[in-house]
């Protein structure tokens, strides 16, 4: 049981430091291209562990976004919400692709993310940064098999421990 726990925490830890990633200050040269750091996490959790993430878990880390971030509340709750059912849906299948074709549905879903984005700030008449808008989709996805191998090999080590 203690194992449990403690990879409960791995699971905050890792979407504390995904918050932190994502408010973490950047020169205006690379802020363009800030992976979308939460909705990697979400997808990665909600992949390879959806006993343990789910939902709610995608729905809270997205209000605890849009208060950190001061955007409208709710905005990436529902993205984060949204892209989370669709991988749940369909986790099964993603998770025995081969890693290209797993890179590949990891942008099509970040690309979702995004464009729910793009519309809510329609939506409310914000104003939209152009083609610049679309860059964290391509970060995000190059940081996928990366993350993705890291964060296995960081639940390994803590299962054993």
């Amino acid at each position: 049981m203690r194992a449990v726990y403690r990879f409960d925490g791995f699971i905050f830890a890792s979407l504390i430091g995904g918050l932190i990633l994502t408010i973490v200050p950047l020169p205006d040269a690379i802020n363009a291209w800030r992976p979308a750091w939460l909705a990697i996490l979400v997808l990665y959790w909600t992949l390879h562990r959806p006993e343990r993430f789910g939902l709610l878990g995608a729905w809270l880390v997205g209000i605890a976004m849009d208060t950190l971030t001061g955007t409208l509340l709710g905005q990436h709750a529902l993205a984060l919400m949204f892209i989370a059912f669709i991988n749940l849906k369909l986790h099964l299948r993603i998770r025995v692709f081969p890693k290209g074709q797993q890179a590949l549905a990891i942008l099509m879903l970040i690309l979702v993310y995004e464009f729910l984005l793009f519309w809510v700030d329609g939506v409310a008449g914000f104003s939209t940064r152009g083609m610049a808008r679309w860059l964290p989709v391509l970060s995000s996805t190059a940081l996928w098999l990366p993350l993705a191998a890291l964060l296995k090999w960081a639940m390994v080590l803590a299962r054993r421990a």
